[in-house]
């Protein structure tokens, strides 16, 4: 859902800001090329090229606030995909580089720092952005970016996929404009965040007594009835520390450090931009939790788009059988499940090449296709594991 960054974490932010020369003929080739090479290397490998491509960065008027994002695509026919990071405030458009560059054959893929994330909150005034931040006027903001998008890039539908957080503005948006929305797709999608608590924190404590971590067992029984009450920042926070610990962010890992780290080489963001990324990210946070704690789509029993969850086998951060079970009494025109066996809450990034083969061949028809009989037709051949 969030991530806590921990100071030695952002102790490697700011060091790498030091800015680093080219390796000169003489050095040893294989040493670790500074961080400006390195960046400019990221951004010309990926450079697009075609000619009837997209390479954008700019900030467009969002609900009053200028807000950033990056469109990318090696055909400009492709049909639109619409990224909506998680967190509150963990914008992935820094990070996009080291995941979705397969995605860019086949689709555009617009990526959107958020009103308190990344680039946004770095580059407006926060006192003037904190007092709008609330789930509903995020809703707002999902459907502006996507009629934006339509108008900037003359389509008619886009597919959106909201992760995290990011499926909880998403969703809401897209029961509302079924008219904008070719599919929905959902990643460590929320559908009742105490549920989602109770069942994460129940994973933790029986990893930690598995496990004999005593200290564990004593800090997350210390929580318990968990949530039990008014969600905090400080509870969620000892909760997912064990959890995170035990494989519910990344699994078979204890952290999804590699991935947050990945933003210090995107061609996205400078140094300034990385400096100000975690301000944005607790009050983001801050200012949302109250919502998000309510989030309870229990009662959302029909759709009127296509709505596709892919899911983490290993996802204790979002259950993941919290959104099946939900996605599977769903009315909606065409449905499906896609379980990501090697997965926890980020299987776009821990399982990229089955997210692109899913995206590809079980979603993808649903923005090419004529009409619903066709999609369906087409998405016989959906392949999302090896």
């Amino acid at each position: 859902m969030f991530r806590l960054i921990p100071a030695a974490l952002l102790a490697l932010y700011l060091a790498a800001c030091t800015p680093g020369t080219a390796p000169s003929p003489t050095e040893d080739a294989s040493a670790p090329a500074p961080q400006p090479d390195a960046r400019a290397i990221i951004a010309e490998v990926g450079r697009i090229q075609t000619p009837n491509g997209i390479e954008e960065s700019f900030a467009a008027d969002i609900g009053g606030v200028k807000q950033w994002l990056s469109i990318r695509g090696k055909d400009r026919n492709n049909p639109v995909l619409i990224l909506v990071h998680g967190g509150p405030g963990s914008a992935e458009m820094a990070a996009g580089w080291a995941f979705q560059r397969g995605w860019e054959d086949y689709f555009t893929v617009v990526q959107w720092d958020q009103r308190g994330a990344g680039k946004t909150w770095a580059t407006n005034d926060p006192e003037a952005v904190l007092p709008t931040m609330t789930k509903e006027r995020m809703v707002e903001d999902v459907i502006e970016v996507v009629d934006f998008v339509r108008q900037h890039l003359g389509k008619d539908k886009v597919i959106l996929m909201g992760h995290s957080w990011g499926s909880v503005i998403s969703l809401d948006a897209a029961m509302r404009r079924p008219d904008a929305i070719a599919a929905y797709v959902g990643i460590g999608q929320v559908i009742n965040m105490e549920r989602n608590e109770a069942e994460g924190w129940r994973f933790a404590l029986e990893a930690a007594q598995a496990d004999g971590n005593t200290q564990a067992v004593e800090e997350l029984e210390a929580l318990a009835p968990y949530p039990g009450g008014p969600l905090t920042v400080e509870r969620i926070g000892a909760e997912r520390t064990w959890s995170i610990h035990y494989g519910a962010l990344a699994a078979y890992r204890e952290d999804a450090d590699p991935w947050f780290r990945a933003m210090r080489l995107s061609p996205e963001y400078d140094d300034d931009i990385l400096a100000k990324f975690d301000a944005g990210s607790l009050a983001s946070l801050n200012a949302l939790l109250p919502d998000l704690a309510a989030v309870d789509f229990d009662g959302l029993k029909t759709s009127p788009v296509p709505v596709f969850m892919l899911l983490g086998r290993h996802d204790y951060t979002t259950p993941s059988q919290i959104a099946a079970d939900w996605l599977d009494q769903l009315e909606a025109p065409a449905k499906g499940a896609y379980w990501f066996e090697h997965s926890a809450h980020l299987p776009l990034m821990e399982e990229p090449g089955v997210t692109l083969m899913t995206l590809v061949t079980c979603i993808r028809p649903y923005a090419t296709e004529a009409d619903l009989a066709a999609a369906r037709e087409k998405a016989r051949a959906c392949v999302s594991a090896p």
